[in-house]
């Protein structure tokens, strides 16, 4: 290591300490800690908090290294093997010990047994871990997935049938179009077999649970729900409405997913001459995170997905570390690690999860294309969250973006609008502008302004004072439009 990576301090993977303790299992923690997580150095002779480098001479340097790769060696199960170095800084001697990321899963101090001496790093620190999080570990150096665990009961051909069916009806619902529909083959045992999500044969079938997940059991799954809320303001205090959804877990998405578009503003943007809806935020990303929570949650730890709509953002947050393996750089690369096998198999078949690895660069792209602020990624040590930012909370880096830098489309959508109705609020707030202005505005043709604007003048919305180069507009209030409606009616004014 650097001067320079010394001083900038401790970090999820950098631990200091000045002295080597005598006693082995106040450091072992964290050797353990690394080899679970994604590996980290300790750095002996450096003093934690202050930095400064205290060091060790050379005659006793080689002793310490020998008595740290022993203590290693003896303390932790299964074995570890630490790489040392020693380093000189200034003039003194430090310890460098890295670990590597163990293949075997969980690591644990051998004299506290593997509940009590598996540890985890959370944020930089060293804390012991749940029961939860050691058996993840244990699936983890298995090769295994927590949904494709088998569960003793049995499943009758009937049920497994039906369940099958409801998989396809589902795939159905989703697909876009005819085509999509038609290339949509129906399930079976043997998929579910393959998929991991039955297990057994010769006429018995055992459940896994992403079998049960996917099928709505609850009993065995109290916090496999979504919790929605709408909230006042941009805090947790005072909730607006909420609503909680259980049942097979991609009927939860679908629910959740309608409760956002229902509290989120709604819009519509004239594209020809027609007239088209839009929500403020991606409808596709709303989806895709709310998927990506359910297909990818620990279903081991306790803690239920929770969907929140503040006045300035969507936040899903979802129970679970990221993998070891996973950071949020590489996340936004596209880099995607599976952690229900069996449970992504059928998203991907019922087409609620695209394609592996494209939806976090899918949601930033399209964040992008809505110009809203980027979307941000938490990792909060046992959850996960991605905060969706709405229109009225766009920022960049430096602070608050001008309006008028804004995408040019705000201009073109209005709430609850007619084609009309836009352009006799371009009129009031712009009597002299020109119709060919008004096109771009909305985006449409000059033809297309040109009759939507006879119809106003022919329905007695507008006139027209003035020549057709130094004129200007005139929207006609409602009392003019009553006697204009009354006399046209009649065949014309005396």
């Amino acid at each position: 290591m650097t001067a320079e990576e010394i001083f900038a301090g401790e970090s999820e993977n950098v631990e200091f300490k000045s002295e080597i303790p005598s006693k082995s299992e106040k450091y072992m923690k964290t050797v353990v800690a690394f080899a679970n997580g994604k590996g980290g150095k300790l750095i002996f002779g450096v003093e934690d908090g202050t930095w400064a480098v205290s060091g060790f001479s050379k005659e006793e340097v080689f002793q310490k290294m020998d008595a740290i790769t022993n203590a290693v060696f003896d303390s932790c199960e299964p074995k570890i093997t630490p790489n040392i170095a020693v380093q000189e800084i200034d003039g003194r001697a430090i310890i460098i010990v890295e670990i590597i990321p163990g293949m075997q899963r969980p690591y644990y101090i051998k004299g506290q047994g593997i509940m009590d001496g598996t540890y985890i790093r959370v944020a930089g620190t060293t804390r012991h871990a749940e029961r939860y999080r050691v058996q993840e570990l244990i699936m983890e150096g298995t090769n295994r997935s927590f949904d494709q665990l088998e569960q003793g009961q049995v499943v009758s051909a009937e049920e497994i049938a039906v369940f099958c069916d409801k998989l396809y009806q589902h795939a159905l619902k989703l697909a876009d179009t005819d085509t999509a529909r038609e290339q949509i083959q129906k399930v079976g045992k043997n998929q579910l077999l393959s998929w991991k999500l039955l297990v057994g044969g010769d006429g018995e079938y055992h459940p896994t649970n992403g079998y049960l997940l996917l099928a709505g059991d609850r009993g065995n799954f109290p916090d496999a729900v979504i919790q929605c809320a709408v909230f006042k303001g941009t805090v947790r205090d005072i909730f607006i409405t909420r609503k909680e959804f259980s049942g097979a877990i991609y009927e939860q998405i679908e629910n959740a997913y309608h409760f956002v578009l229902q509290h989120i503003d709604l819009g519509s943007r004239i594209e020809g001459i027609a007239r088209r809806d839009y929500y403020e935020l991606p409808v596709k990303t709303i989806r895709e995170l709310i998927s990506n929570a359910v297909c990818h949650r620990s279903y081991l730890m306790p803690g239920k997905i929770q969907v929140a709509l503040f006045d300035d953002r969507l936040e899903v947050t979802s129970p679970g570390m990221l993998d070891n393996e996973i950071t949020i750089e590489k996340m936004k690369t596209g880099l995607s690690k599976i952690r229900n096998r069996g449970i992504a198999a059928a998203f991907s078949y019922m087409n609620v999860i695209e394609a592996w690895g494209s939806g976090i660069p899918k949601i930033f792209r399209e964040a992008k294309e809505y110009a809203l602020r980027e979307p941000e990624l938490i990792d909060m040590g046992s959850d996960f969250r991605i905060n969706l930012y709405r229109k009225k909370a766009i920022t960049d880096q430096n602070g608050v973006i001008d309006p008028k830098e804004r995408d040019t489309n705000d201009t073109k959508v209005e709430p609850n609008d007619t084609n009309g109705e836009i352009i006799l609020n371009i009129l009031q707030s712009d009597p002299q502008t020109t119709q060919k202005n008004i096109g771009k505005k909305l985006g449409v043709s000059l033809a297309t302004v040109k009759r939507a604007m006879k119809e106003l003048q022919e329905n007695g919305k507008i006139r027209r004072e003035g020549s057709s180069r130094s004129g200007a507009w005139v929207v006609v209030n409602q009392e003019e439009q009553q006697l204009f409606q009354k006399y046209a009616y009649k065949g014309g004014m005396d």
